[in-house]
């Protein structure tokens, strides 16, 4: 069995991730098996700090260990699952433990900028350590089932859609706006280009154009219903996706599971480097009254 920590406790994700690994306090449909949660470290936030005593206390009641530095894990895990909500914090936290040897997964947001994703997945290169961040919305098992299946041939460009609230320390779409972003990338793979973004307060549209020619849009939604989804446009036809929420982190502790009893990423850090350079030149590009911007621009 891989003994996990995890670190950071201001998301809801450390407490339904450890019910579904520990088989604790939820449905027998959504166990995972193979981990398990052993130890944890409340950590810090900056973000949503009045969230940490409720999940300390949740954390406890499961029977958790805790700890008072990130550190003390060491030596007493194989894996860990940084949840930290601020990705600018990622590379920091993730950072002794893949210097120690140990495989990470980061929730999203990966990080909040290019410079800090190359970083981390050249520290990981270095160590020989899997890394893997994802949003649980890209294993929602509507969309991975078209994707697999290819009902309507290949896909040739997509709208993609979810909810994206702003926190200054998350900025543009890194915070909920990701999920789309992930959602988009799913169905259209890597190979985005250029992307131009028009940005106000109630909505972010971004549309990117892919080196073979396809162009796809995100709307990241600030203003009246949210729901997550997006309309498909493919080679023989066109399929409206609605994604449900129910068994999303259930798939995503599968791939993470699977990650650390293999050593194999399910993701490619690459496309997760590409995913996190869309995002930050799609902020470039709103608050430069759309201005075009390089997803991967050429490091000077």
């Amino acid at each position: 069995m891989i003994r996990l920590g995890i670190l950071d406790f201001d998301t809801s994700h450390v407490v339904e991730f450890t019910k579904r690994l520990n088989h604790v306090n939820i449905a027998e449909d959504q166990w995972v098996d193979g981990a398990r949660v052993v130890i944890g470290c409340p950590g810090e936030s900056k973000i949503m700090p009045e969230r940490i005593p409720g999940y300390v206390q949740q954390m406890k009641e499961m029977g958790i260990p805790l700890v008072d530095r990130p550190e003390e894990m060491i030596g007493r895990v194989d894996g860990m699952l940084i949840e930290s909500q601020e990705g600018t914090v990622h590379f920091e936290r993730a950072k002794p433990f893949l210097e120690a040897g140990i495989p990470c997964f980061i929730d999203k947001p990966f990080t909040c900028s290019v410079d800090h994703a190359r970083q981390l997945i050249a520290l990981a290169d270095r160590r020989k350590v899997p890394i893997f961040s994802s949003s649980s919305l890209r294993y929602a098992p509507e969309l991975a089932a078209f994707v697999a299946e290819k009902p309507l041939g290949e896909v040739v460009g997509a709208l993609a859609f979810g909810p994206a609230s702003e926190n200054p320390r998350n900025p543009g779409l890194f915070h909920y706006g990701i999920h789309a972003v992930e959602i988009l990338y799913t169905l259209m793979g890597p190979g985005c280009e250029q992307v131009q973004c028009t940005y106000d307060g109630s909505s972010e549209v971004t549309t990117g154009r892919w080196r073979d020619g396809r162009v796809a849009s995100i709307r990241g939604i600030r203003r009246g219903a949210g729901a997550y989804g997006a309309t498909v446009f493919c080679e023989r036809g066109v399929r409206h996706l609605e994604l449900k929420t129910a068994y999303i982190y259930r798939e995503l502790l599968k791939q993470i599971v699977a990650m650390f009893q293999t050593g194999k990423p399910p993701l490619d850090p690459k496309i997760t480097l590409e995913i996190v350079g869309f995002i930050e030149s799609a902020r470039e590009s709103g608050m430069n009254h759309g201005l075009a911007r390089p997803v991967l621009p050429e490091r000077s």
